[in-house]
């Protein structure tokens, strides 16, 4: 790898399929060797086209896609060293889990002891070492997966790319996977890119997340930062649940401002890409309110609040709520700290840190 660049890098990706919609618009970024990056965003918004193109399936319409510093656009797919997981797994059915894993092996003109020790080895990473002479059809979507996901492996590329791998399974064993592959990948050290609509699934798995929404990354981060400070409103409503109220915004005096809600009083929020005079929509994720039958100090942002619902949800209630006129205000209050008098029909306060309340662009 140059040791200067990334290991991939797209610039200035462009794609349309009829010439006239752009598909992709612009797309620039770059990852590191090792990383495990995520393209999350909800159907039609380009990840899996971005992902498709990495690959060779697709074609750029413009720009180029770098791979350890050489382009790739020309390279045919099955000549650039990348390893496939896909949904529907694209096991073949006709061959035994070991012939599969050997197949990539014997494309490469691998010997026969030296792809017995690789198939080995694979099957091993996944717990299905035991399972090398079944067919596919005898085993368990869990267990296809697995198996397709020691076949992308097997040949050990640098790269390995994931279209949506977790979403035939259930639940419980999608979780469970979901920490097999982030453990495999912190213990081989290869650069995994991965395609998902399960914003839990990228807040669980990944170094970075690249938020996808028409064509266009809206935010590129760490899971942390994306979460908890969401450059704009799509991202906010995107990522995990959150509380919207729309207001104007005040004067952005150190970054804070006063934003009017009408009607309904003044709160200060972090200003994020605002102006005075602008429209806004305040974020607020749900457990970072508090309820209080008494209003609070007056040092902390508050407003007056109806409760409306409480949905039992196990280690938290969830609690529907009537603030400023928005009805579906929510807050999630740990099991631990339910207190007799929320129940509906009470009346109180909500509350919240200024830095907890972020003022971004109108989402209407």
């Amino acid at each position: 790898m140059s040791s200067s660049g990334p290991f991939v890098r797209y610039q200035n990706v462009q794609k349309s399929y009829d010439g006239e919609t752009l598909v992709v618009k612009n797309l620039n970024l770059d990852i590191a060797k090792g990383e495990f990056v995520t393209m999350l965003g909800p159907s039609g918004s380009g990840k899996t086209t971005c992902l498709m193109m990495l690959a060779g399936f697709e074609t750029a319409t413009h720009g180029d896609i770098m791979l350890d510093g050489k382009p790739i656009n020309n390279i045919p797919p099955h000549k650039r060293g990348i390893g496939m997981v896909f949904q529907n797994y694209a096991l073949f059915p006709h061959m035994t889990v070991n012939e599969n894993l050997a197949f990539p092996l014997s494309v490469r003109k691998i010997g026969k002891a030296e792809t017995e020790e690789k198939v080995r080895r694979a099957l091993d990473m996944v717990q299905m070492g035991q399972f090398g002479d079944r067919r596919p059809g005898q085993l368990s979507g869990g267990q296809q997966q697995r198996v397709a996901l020691a076949r992308a492996l097997v040949f050990e590329p640098e790269l390995v790319l994931m279209d949506e791998p977790l979403g035939a399974l259930d639940k419980q064993l999608r979780e469970h996977m979901q920490y097999e592959i982030k453990h495999i990948h912190e213990s081989l050290g290869v650069t995994v890119v991965y395609v998902t609509h399960d914003q839990s699934e990228a807040l669980t798995m990944s170094n970075r997340i690249a938020v996808f929404d028409d064509g266009i990354i809206q935010q590129l981060a760490d899971p942390v930062t994306l979460y908890e400070k969401p450059d704009n409103s799509f991202v906010a409503q995107f990522i995990g649940e959150n509380n919207k109220l729309n207001g104007t915004v005040g004067a952005i005096s150190k970054g804070v401002t006063t934003v009017d809600l009408g009607a309904h009083g003044k709160i200060k929020a972090t200003a994020v890409n605002v102006s005075k005079g602008d429209k806004t929509t305040l974020s607020m994720r749900p457990e970072r309110i508090q309820f209080s039958s008494k209003k609070p100090a007056a040092s902390k942002p508050s407003l007056p609040a109806k409760v409306l619902e409480l949905i039992y949800l196990g280690d938290h209630i969830r609690c529907r709520m009537d603030v400023a006129g928005n009805e579906e205000f929510i807050v999630k209050v740990p099991n631990s700290s339910l207190s007799s008098d929320l129940k509906p029909g009470v009346k109180g306060h909500v509350s919240w840190n200024t830095e907890d309340c972020r003022a971004l662009d109108f989402a209407g």
